[in-house]
């Protein structure tokens, strides 16, 4: 395949005009040293025909998906609408339809053109709002009853720069008004800002061709779906840092959101999810090394920020954050302590603890197997060590013990587990079924490739509940879309991530390819991709499912379904479902850690519809105590309920937080923990009035 694609490649190259004749109205001469190289038109040209020989869709590179990639492209450049002006988009706009001629014939040259525009209009954006801050922070009248529209997705583009002038004037203000709400004395919001821009600016002046051919690259692989990706020689070589854990890092999964990094999961065991410091959401704008300066890292590209993050086993990196738990305005931070080291996998293990519940008179005792991740140890199985650390034989060893305490049913928790081995996947799902398909695999031809629990017997016959959340992924969806549709469990929580793609790299001349080349499929013939695994009992989302999971993700594949693999027995649970609901909803009614759930992430929705902000630093200050009084009382009725003191004020997490060891919870503590025991025990004792009558 690798010689057919490079003699296809080179045909092409040597096919090719010296550039285009396109027109460079107001592109800047400074930006001239940015101009694609031989190796990078011989990469492109490499993308484009690996896409279209091995990606899962084998979408046709159209018209159709040139205005993808061009809309893509610009949003990616300018997502908030604030660099660009209407008739830079009209300028473009004739190219809407060609990306798909050019990315063909290997000419990079509008790529890059859009992007030195984008580079001269950042110049003079950050150059302007420098100016303003000359003028002095405490000259700004914060009495002007105005607005700022701060979701721009759909804004109009600036007719002119008079109108950009006002925007970027508007956009000032509300970053120093932010930072004035916050604390910050006019001196020190003056310094920070100058600070950021100028180095923003600096950042601008150490532009390379490989970033604008990176980002435009991306622009075209990703219209295909959010994890076809290319990766350049740094890039390539970061990711498999990543993949050998050889480099330390924190055990954050991060993503760009506009301006800002984000997290979007915490790798269990690793030193974020242990600090119990940093959650999902929240936005990172700081890094420092030790005890140096915080270097600002807002605007900055993701790859630049997870670069400065890593570094050496054993070392402290500090991160400022913004929790996601603040208000939208709120930018209070705090700073947060975290030492680098590795995720050792037997912290990942799975672990089991015994849930005591008083059920209808009676005292039960059920088993809980957590599993945070679906681990296996290859170099110790290769090496021959009879051993090995797997999930699987962790789970069988922890199951035993539980039935030697004479447990009376089983809960296996996943909530965050991320996923990991599919082999362990199946494996898993083979303790609990007596044999059969366990996943199906479709790739790019069509073809299925079934895998399947050989072994005949389970190894548990015993009740079992499943226990997900949004941030069940992966092989956990697999896992538990198994044991929903063998009708071997019930599956409690919340609706998970939805990640049902296969990737694979592909080495180019230049830098890396990530590709989706199949797709998961549950037995049922459902695949788990965008939906993920709907549970048979829903519980309150403790996170947006708009902001975190795949369908959140642009171009994310659809949900589609293929030829189910099994044929499974009646389904025991469905005669019970309405009255375990009926229960559930009762019982949890008034709970006050479902009510506090439910109602906290009916306010962070409330407000997340909010497109527009005050610039009148009273009506502000109003609006910030508002929110900050009902989240007060959403954590005071809390506390109330669990006959805790009410706090006077929000507790903020001090500036020099440093890395603490959390109080454990007993199982009976953990509230959807215990109500999926007591939605458990309940189908027992139904199914058993049923036996007996």
């Amino acid at each position: 395949m690798k010689r057919t694609l490079a003699c296809t490649v080179f045909t092409l190259l040597f096919g090719l005009q010296a550039s285009l004749a396109l027109a460079k109205p107001g592109d800047a001469p400074k930006w001239d040293y940015l101009q694609p190289d031989r190796e990078q038109v011989i990469a492109s040209l490499n993308v484009v025909e690996l896409l279209k020989r091995h990606h899962y869709n084998k979408p046709p590179l159209n018209d159709a998906r040139s205005a993808k990639i061009f809309d893509s492209y610009i949003e990616m450049l300018d997502p908030a609408r604030s660099y660009f002006l209407e008739s830079d988009l009209a300028e473009f706009n004739r190219w809407r339809t060609e990306f798909d001629d050019f990315l063909k014939r290997g000419n990079l040259e509008p790529g890059f053109l859009i992007y030195k525009r984008h580079l001269e209009r950042l110049e003079d954006r950050l150059t302007y709002a420098l100016g303003l801050l000359q003028q002095g922070v405490d000259k700004i009248d914060f009495t002007v009853d105005e607005t700022l529209l701060v979701d721009r997705e759909k804004a109009a583009w600036a007719k002119d720069r008079t109108e950009l002038d006002d925007l970027w004037r508007k956009r000032v203000k509300d970053e120093v008004l932010r930072l004035k709400i916050a604390g910050k004395e006019p001196k020190a919001i003056e310094e920070l800002l100058t600070k950021r821009y100028k180095n923003q600016l600096a950042r601008l002046e150490q532009t390379r061709g490989e970033d604008v051919f990176q980002t435009y690259i991306n622009a075209f692989a990703q219209s295909y779906d959010p994890h076809t990706q290319y990766l350049s020689p740094d890039n390539a070589e970061n990711f498999d840092i990543n993949m050998s854990l050889s480099l330390e890092g924190i055990g954050a999964v991060l993503q760009s959101d506009n301006e800002h990094v984000k997290i979007v999961r915490l790798v269990p065991a690793g030193p974020a999810e242990k600090s119990k410091q940093l959650a999902p959401a929240d936005k990172i704008i700081g890094v420092a090394q030790s005890d140096d300066e915080m270097v600002d890292v807002i605007g900055w590209r993701l790859d630049e920020v997870v670069k400065l993050i890593r570094g050496p086993k054993g070392s402290v990196v500090r991160l400022e954050v913004i929790p996601a738990s603040n208000a939208p305005n709120d930018q209070t931070s705090k700073i947060v302590a975290i030492t680098r080291e590795a995720v050792k996998l037997e912290e990942q293990a799975a672990k089991k603890s015994v849930l005591n519940l008083e059920h209808q008179g009676q005292q039960f005792k059920l088993g809980v197997i957590e599993i945070p991740a679906f681990y296996l140890d290859f170099k110790a199985l290769r090496a021959g060590d009879q051993n090995y650390k797997s999930t699987t034989r962790d789970v069988k060893k922890l199951l035993t013990e539980l039935q030697q305490e004479k447990v009376d049913g089983v809960v296996i928790d996943l909530r965050n587990n991320g996923g990991g081995s599919l082999q362990e996947a199946t494996e898993l799902t083979g303790l609990f079924i007596d044999q059969g398909p366990t996943v199906l695999v479709r790739n790019a031809d069509g073809r299925v490739d079934v895998l399947a629990d050989e072994n005949v017997g389970a190894f548990y016959k015993g009740p079992l509940a499943v226990l997900v959340n949004r941030l069940s992924a992966s092989a956990s969806e697999i896992f538990a879309g198994a044991m929903q549709d063998y009708h071997r469990a019930l599956i409690l929580g919340g609706q998970t991530f939805g990640k049902g793609t296969v990737q694979t790299i592909q080495p180019l001349n230049h830098g890396e390819l990530k590709l989706t080349l199949a797709k998961f499929y549950r037995v049922s013939g459902q695949s788990t991709q965008h939906q993920g695994v709907i549970p048979d009992i829903s519980y309150p989302a403790d996170v947006d499912t708009k902001e975190i999971g795949e369908s959140a993700l642009p171009e994310a594949m659809p949900w589609d379904s293929i030829r189910a693999a099994i044929n499974p027995d009646m389904n025991p649970f469905k005669p019970f479902l309405a009255e375990l609901k009926a229960r559930h909803e009762a019982r949890t009614e008034q709970n006050p850690d479902f009510v506090f759930t439910r109602d906290r992430l009916a306010l962070t929705q409330e407000l997340m519809h909010e497109t527009t902000v005050s610039l009148n630093e009273s009506k502000r200050r109003a609006q910030q105590a508002a929110i900050e009084k009902r989240q007060l009382s959403l954590e005071n009725a809390l506390r109330q309920a669990k006959g805790e003191e009410p706090l006077a004020k929000l507790e903020k997490d001090d500036e020099t937080s440093s890395p603490h060891e959390p109080e454990k919870l007993k199982p009976e503590d953990d509230a959807y923990l215990a109500e999926t025991g007591r939605i458990l025990l309940d189908y027992l004792g139904l199914d058993s009035a049923m036996a007996q009558h």
